[in-house]
């Protein structure tokens, strides 16, 4: 498997890194004919096994690729694998901490939240969560990870810096992927009511519940830009 890496014009890495596509022909197509980008080059990932979500670390210069039972570490100036998280088992996502110096992922299959440290890459230890953590969150203002646990319909938060659990909130709804705004609160879409709900992370409630419109049936991802008003769904 190769990474395509597609830039707009002058854009900066970590807007690059979003915009990473899987290397199939559509992709490929996309690349070539969408008004701005080029292909700026590939990065070969290998090995078998599904992907998920990307994070990516600006500070430290480092992409995270979820790959079935591991997380693939990326050098985006360098363009190549630098690392490896392994026995993180049906991954889905990876959150970062830069602050705390900890990255934490969501292993699906095992129920669980891997800690590891951000420069070593040394795993610190595992914590349950409910069944399938799916997306996983790192909120600042409160210091907690959110992991938004599919099978179990509800969402585990962590305190960031003790790895303990603070609590479980029920989404009444199999929730996929979430955003933080940043300002304390975080949105996820929940996938089989087709609705957004929003909660303040210091609280033990989804706080509301904002039906999607546009025809998305279900929707399966959350984008947010830093105003309250725009919060897109696909």
């Amino acid at each position: 498997m190769e990474l395509l890496l597609h830039r707009y014009r002058s854009c900066l890495w970590p807007l690059a890194a979003c915009c990473i596509l899987v290397a199939l022909p559509s992709a490929a197509s996309f690349a070539q004919n969408g008004p701005g980008f080029h292909v700026a080059g590939t990065i070969a990932i290998g090995g078998e096994g599904g992907w998920d979500y990307l994070s990516i670390d600006g500070a430290a210069r480092r992409l995270y690729v979820s790959h079935n039972t591991h997380v693939v570490v990326v050098d985006i100036d360098a363009e190549k694998v630098v690392g490896d998280i392994p026995d993180t088992t049906g991954v889905h996502g990876i959150a970062i901490a830069p602050e705390l110096n900890r990255g934490f992922t969501s292993n699906g299959r095992a129920n669980n939240v891997t800690i590891f440290d951000l420069k070593t890459l040394k795993m610190i230890g595992q914590v349950a969560t409910g069944t399938n953590p799916d997306s996983i969150r790192y909120e600042p203002v409160s210091g907690r990870v959110f992991t938004f646990n599919g099978g179990s319909k509800n969402s585990t938060a962590i305190d960031a810096k003790t790895g303990n659990v603070a609590g479980t909130i029920a989404l009444n709804g199999k929730p996929e992927f979430s955003v933080a705004d940043g300002k304390g609160k975080i949105y996820a879409n929940i996938e089989d009511t087709n609705a957004i709900r929003s909660r303040p992370a210091t609280g033990r409630r989804a706080s509301r519940s904002t039906p999607r419109t546009g025809g998305c049936s279900p929707c399966a991802g959350t984008a947010s830009w830093r105003f309250p008003t725009r919060m897109p769904a696909r």
